[in-house]
């Protein structure tokens, strides 16, 4: 899939949670879309929103793709059925995706982050992982100003269509 497909398909379906601290602090190169091998209660407190995205990654070992530090929180009514609410989870990407991901992860300084989760249309969860490069300080005052100068320009072309 395409990245800007995996964007749309993300905003157009339920999308359950976002990463925006991954926006902040990453450049991001690619965009991937993936599924997840979940437990019937993750599953259940995900499609409740209890889930958070922001010190999550993923790596690449033994030819499998796994998800580290993405917290689902425990589910209300699973007893002791209930899942482990930081435990790694196995990406479900073709092979040929795998070994791409893998090439270009092993560049130095780039890593991969999830971005989103969403429902896809036919209701599967699925996880939108992005190729991302840190940003350093100076990159994210740059995205700062950048980001005031169009909102002031977006005011001010406002202000004057009003006149």
């Amino acid at each position: 899939m395409k990245k800007d497909e995996v964007k749309s398909d993300a905003r157009r379906a339920g999308s359950i949670a976002t990463n925006r601290k991954a926006y902040h602090q990453y450049i991001i190169l690619d965009r991937f879309e993936a599924g997840i091998a979940l437990l019937g209660t993750e599953v259940k407190a995900i499609r409740d929103g209890q889930v958070d995205l922001s010190a999550g990654f993923a790596r690449i070992e033994n030819d499998q793709a796994t998800l580290y530090d993405v917290h689902i929180k425990p589910y209300e009514y699973g007893h002791q059925f209930n899942h482990e609410p930081r435990r790694p989870r196995r990406l479900l990407l073709h092979r040929r995706e795998i070994r791409k991901l893998f090439g270009k992860v092993t560049l130095k300084g780039r890593t991969l982050v999830p971005l989103a989760l969403y429902f896809n249309r036919r209701g599967k969860i699925k996880l939108e992982l992005g190729l991302c490069q840190g940003k350093h300080m100076a990159d994210r005052r740059e995205t700062l100003k950048r980001k005031t100068a169009d909102r002031e320009t977006a005011r001010a072309m406002a202000a004057h269509r009003g006149k």
